[in-house]
């Protein structure tokens, strides 16, 4: 398991500035030309750990967590760790190979929340189309539409119920992670020429024999 620390608050107030000014898509967060090396390399690291496109971990649909116990608090500990240093603003648990319900996400400059069992209970009506990736699959970035107004609802890692009234970042975020631990990619969702596109990128070459 990867070691823990507790995550700087002006960092996370950096981190999460950026996104909201239109650097992240979907989980990443996209200014990693402005990292300093050991950034970068705490990023290759976190992203060592996760699990990448076609794993077929990231197909499953998670299971309902029915116990809330230490080891799950450490797993969400371990996993907004690796959010944190991958440099991503959400991480669902089938990223880190583990097949439960739990997403971790920054909601906001001073809060990171784990949230088990999730629910999007409400959707409001208004959509919007912006450009998302995902840890998961590098180098990849695609158009989606999402809702701008959700409510979701579920419990924190202790058990703890949960109810957020989510828009804008937040939301596309939250609605992110949901697809992911129901199997579905960004590729799922966007358009034909965006997923043959992105396929391209990530689909493993064949290895050419010697003649």
């Amino acid at each position: 398991m990867l070691a823990t620390q507790k995550l700087d608050s002006d960092h996370l107030k950096e981190h999460y500035t950026a996104a909201v000014t239109e650097e992240a898509a979907g989980q990443v967060l996209e200014d990693e030309d402005e990292l300093d090396a050991e950034q970068q390399l705490r990023r290759r690291l976190a992203l060592a750990q996760l699990r990448h496109y076609p794993d077929p971990v990231l197909r499953m649909t998670a299971r309902e967590v029915t116990e809330f116990t230490p080891e799950l608090e450490a797993l969400v500990e371990r996993m907004k760790q690796l959010m944190h240093d991958a440099h991503g603003v959400g991480l669902a648990a089938n990223q880190v190979g583990i097949v439960q319900r739990v997403f971790v996400f920054q909601r906001d400059a001073e809060e990171v929340l784990g949230v088990v069992n999730p629910v999007i209970s409400e959707r409001g009506d208004q959509l919007e189309t912006d450009d998302e990736g995902c840890l998961s699959m590098q180098g990849v970035t695609v158009p989606i539409e999402r809702t701008v107004r959700l409510t979701l609802e579920g419990r924190d890692e202790r058990g703890g119920e949960l109810r957020l009234e989510l828009e804008g970042l937040p939301a596309r975020v939250v609605q992110h992670e949901v697809d992911h631990l129901d199997g579905t990619l960004i590729i799922d969702r966007t358009t034909d020429e965006a997923r043959k596109a992105a396929l391209a990128i990530v689909r493993p070459r064949p290895i050419l024999a010697a003649s």
